[in-house]
């Protein structure tokens, strides 16, 4: 067996990555697994409700999740429906986090090419698991029948290698319609890997407090999610006043999160919580020096107070004659980033 020793050279992300999609899980079953294990090197360990393979990686053993009673629904005779290795251990922060993920993602990336996918999981990953609360970024390479996907894991990001048909299952059956049915974002390129790719439903968000929940848990990750992708968001908003629909806001985001409102003066912006460049002067190279007058600089990674931020701009809307969340529009600029197309799953808000 084939386990690493403890200080022996340690295999890079990049051929790690390469030996998990050439591995062969045979269906994902319990013969079929342990084949893999040991092609991989690996031996097994843990118990038969939280199976282990142990790689000798410093970052940490590799762990199997079991169908049960929450995956067998979208399994189709797997008994298995991941294998999550760690690859880092970063230290527990935001900013640590997305740049371990970053370093990750370019060594995937530089070992077999762009992902074919990539977004966030927001706040409920695959089968329903909780995510890590700085952000929940992933990139996958979509294949047949695996896909691998680096995902943010609880302690630092991993390397999931899974069944392609459950966990697009279980995302397509997660577009019934209900608020929050589906958080976070998800975007798809021109790849061939993605040809025949589902895409689910989306819901409506029904009242304000629902944004204000379902924006803040979105901008409070935000720079810790395009640091971690690599990404940069431009996302305009525009308000349905009964007249017409102007552009409102203008949230942009890179390795920072800067909000610009444009939103009528006899409103008040400032008591609403605005400010000007004099009182954010970050903004002025991303949105000038004069227009739009008002302005936030919200912060790097771990840094925005979500709700506050959502709560302002909602408040902002309203205030604009915006009367019902429906009329708060998503400009359909923002669904185009580098050459992914981006569905925002998770504020509940329509796209225009």
């Amino acid at each position: 067996m084939n386990v690493q020793q403890e200080g022996s050279a340690v295999e890079s992300i990049g051929e790690l990555a390469r030996r998990l999609v050439a591995a062969d899980a045979d269906g994902w079953t319990p013969e079929g697994v342990r084949a893999m294990a040991a092609e991989l090197g690996w031996g097994w360990g843990g118990t038969p409700d939280a199976p282990v393979l142990i790689t000798g990686r410093p970052s940490g053993d590799a762990r199997l999740r079991p169908v049960g009673d929450y995956e067998k629904r979208y399994a189709d005779g797997e008994s298995y429906v991941e294998l999550a290795v760690p690859v880092a251990n970063p230290a527990p922060d935001a900013a640590a986090q997305a740049a371990a993920f970053r370093a990750a993602r370019e060594e995937v990336t530089a070992a077999l090419g762009e992902p074919s996918i990539m977004g966030s999981h927001g706040d409920m990953g695959p089968f329903y698991d909780s995510e890590p609360l700085w952000g929940a970024p992933f990139v996958r390479w979509r294949g047949s029948p695996d896909t691998l996907e680096l995902r943010a894991g609880t302690s630092g990001p991993e390397l999931v290698l899974q069944p392609t048909d459950p966990a697009e299952n279980w995302f397509w059956r997660q577009g019934h319609g209900e608020e929050h049915a589906i958080s976070g974002f998800f975007g798809s390129n021109r790849d061939r890997a993605n040809v025949g790719l589902g895409f689910p439903g989306g819901w409506t968000a029904r009242s304000w407090e629902t944004v204000v929940r379902s924006l803040g848990g979105f901008l409070g990750a935000l720079p810790a999610e395009t640091t971690a992708l690599g990404i940069r968001l431009a996302m305009p908003f525009y308000g349905r006043d009964g007249r017409s629909a102007p552009l409102l806001f203008d949230v942009v985001c890179g390795d920072r999160l800067s909000i610009a409102c444009f939103a009528p003066d006899d409103i008040g912006p400032a008591a609403l919580g605005w400010g000007t460049v004099a009182e954010f002067p970050d903004t002025a190279s991303v949105f000038g020096d004069d227009d739009p007058k008002w302005r936030v600089a919200a912060g790097g990674p771990g840094e925005p107070k979500g709700r506050a931020l959502a709560e302002m701009l909602v408040a902002t809307a309203r205030a604009a004659g915006v009367s019902d969340p429906t009329d708060l529009i998503i400009g359909g600029e923002a669904g185009y980033v580098g050459d992914y197309h981006v569905t925002y799953y998770g504020l509940g808000l329509p796209t225009g």
